[in-house]
């Protein structure tokens, strides 16, 4: 069994190494957070034990690990693999669920934990009831299940259920973050009717994070389509166990890919998948328009920088999550930048475009920010400085970006990687080659 750990580490500042010369080096990415967090609510609803190889560890993963164990999932790691025995929904819950700062936690755990008899409590980190939660708990209610969030429709708040879910057709508001899809999109073969699922209003950001959790279901023998735009139906049925190798994290290859377009170097990174529902995988496309060239060596990826990085106006719509790599990269550019098709990252781990801008103009840049966006116009004056992290992992990785040609750069609270990725401070090291 393993034992929750869901303590954040202690406050660490971190001065943001800078360099002269080009890097070039390889780098091993850990297990891909959405892989790793969807396929353990799958194997947790699952028919039979699966096994996932070489799954992420990091706070987010632990996180879910934890909320599973909670419910009744039984979880081992051995050698770096994990072994999940899926939880039996016959028992009566009454427990309380650390959700941390994990939107996947959050979202996905809920619908999950109304297919057991009882109450679960979801609660998080101050930062995470800033979160938008409303349409996990409209959809709740919907089902049928009893929600008491005092009308606030964010953390904390307590569901009450008969452990049976009837599901059918609802339709839901998932212009926030396609989180809201995918959570239901997961629980729903064990719904008497499946789900009918039809989002209402504004475009859903970051579509391919769906794309997976469709593939992901369809993996493990579920009956799942979308017969028209913003239209998910899945059939009632088994979820079967399975062993899963996780993909590397290709959003967490950013930074490290950006550092060789910043310093006119060679990054390998390795194992990169030809085929992936990843969204980081829009880095080659995007980091080429910026001024990089791209290849595959057998089946890691290659990219070397030059000895300019072009300005972009691009619409990150399709994965957000990309957009403060991006958006560090456009401060150094030799152009303007304009990033749009992000307003939803204004409900992330923080209110990244207004994290993002302050920052930015703090040390001297010029950024502004728009309604779906941020525009961004170089300037020689950037200088050194604290760089605040907001609780947020990638706010931290962009300052290192940065941090590589503007020298002061102190990260205030670097160990706010700890969610997504442990080890970056030394695999950064390790790739500049400083101490």
């Amino acid at each position: 069994m393993i034992e929750k750990n869901n303590s954040q580490p202690a406050e660490k500042s971190w001065l943001a190494p800078t360099i002269s010369h080009a890097v070039s080096g390889t780098v091993s990415l850990p297990g891909s957070k959405s892989l790793t967090n969807r396929e353990l609510v799958l194997s947790a609803l699952a028919d039979s034990p699966s096994m996932l190889v070489a799954p992420l560890e990091s706070r987010d993963s632990s996180l879910m690990i934890g909320s599973l164990v909670s419910l009744g999932t039984q979880i081992t790691r051995k050698e770096g693999n994990i072994t999940i025995l899926p939880a039996t929904t016959d028992m009566e819950l009454n427990v309380q669920i650390d959700c941390g700062l994990a939107g996947t936690v959050m979202r996905f755990v809920p619908p999950m934990a109304a297919l057991f008899k009882g109450s679960v409590t979801f609660d998080g980190d101050k930062e995470a009831r800033l979160r938008p939660m409303s349409t996990t708990i409209d959809s709740l209610r919907k089902l049928g299940v009893i929600v008491e969030d005092e009308g606030r429709g964010t953390l904390p708040f307590a569901i009450t259920s008969n452990g049976v879910i009837a599901g059918g057709e609802i339709e839901i508001d998932a212009s926030a973050s396609s989180q809201f899809v995918s959570g239901l999109l997961l629980a729903a073969p064990r719904f008497t009717k499946g789900l009918k699922l039809r989002h209402v209003g504004q475009s859903v950001p970051s579509l391919p994070h769906i794309e997976m959790t469709v593939s992901c279901l369809k993996a493990r023998g579920v009956e799942v389509y979308q017969p028209e735009a913003n239209l998910w139906v899945v059939e009632p049925g088994p979820i079967h166990g399975k062993e899963v190798v996780i993909e590397p994290d290709l959003s967490n290859a950013g930074p490290f890919l950006a550092a060789s377009l910043v310093t006119g170097g060679r990054v390998r990174i390795k194992n990169w998948p030809i085929e992936t529902t990843q969204v980081g995988k829009h880095f080659v496309a995007i980091l080429q328009q910026m001024g990089s060239t791209v290849s595959f060596d057998g089946r890691d990826l290659v990219i070397v920088g030059s000895d300019q990085i072009k300005g972009i106006d691009i619409d990150l719509s399709i994965g957000g999550e990309l957009a403060p790599v991006i958006i560090a990269l456009a401060v150094l550019a030799d152009s303007p930048s304009r990033i749009t098709g992000i307003a939803h990252l204004r409900g992330h781990e923080t209110n990244r475009l207004l994290a993002l801008t302050t920052e930015i103009n703090k040390l001297g840049g010029n950024a502004k920010e728009l309604e779906d966006g941020i525009e961004i116009t170089p300037t020689e004056k950037m200088h050194g400085g604290i760089w605040d992290t907001y609780s947020d992992h990638r706010m931290a990785t962009a300052a290192a970006i940065i941090g590589l040609r503007v020298s002061g750069i102190t990260v205030s609270d670097v160990s706010v990687v700890s969610k997504t990725m442990p080890d970056f401070v030394s695999m950064w090291s390790s790739l500049i080659g400083a101490n």
